[in-house]
């Protein structure tokens, strides 16, 4: 597995809910949430996440990400792929993301992207 962070913005005037995600080169795709159970750490599954208007949610380590399964050996640190987002209403936003060896922190965005 592997863990896909971002920033994602919506500038538009009402809220978002992000249903999915797809990153190509994955053989699937889930939206994953940093918690606490029990008081240990625990990944979480969301079915959906609602994105405010006006706001923005950073996709980051220890906090929200998307993970993703069965990636393809093709898709290698330095290089790039692509994630696909799908809101509740079936609007979509698709964007690049560098691949990083496991380990390294994100230096910053990957995607500043814009839902609207």
């Amino acid at each position: 597995p592997a863990a896909v962070y971002f920033n994602i913005e919506n500038s538009g005037e009402r809220n978002r809910m992000i249903r999915s995600a797809y990153v190509e080169g994955a053989g699937s795709a889930v939206l994953h949430q940093m918690g606490e159970w029990n008081l240990e750490p625990s990944m979480d599954e969301l079915m959906q996440l609602d994105l405010p208007a006006g706001e923005s949610i950073a996709f980051e380590p220890e906090s929200y990400h998307v993970m993703a399964m069965d990636v393809a050996d093709t898709l290698q640190a330095g290089g790039e792929t692509e994630v696909t987002l799908t809101f509740v209403g079936g609007d979509k936003v698709s964007f690049p993301v560098e691949i990083r060896a496991a380990g390294d922190a994100p230096g910053g965005d990957a995607s500043d992207s814009d839902t609207e």
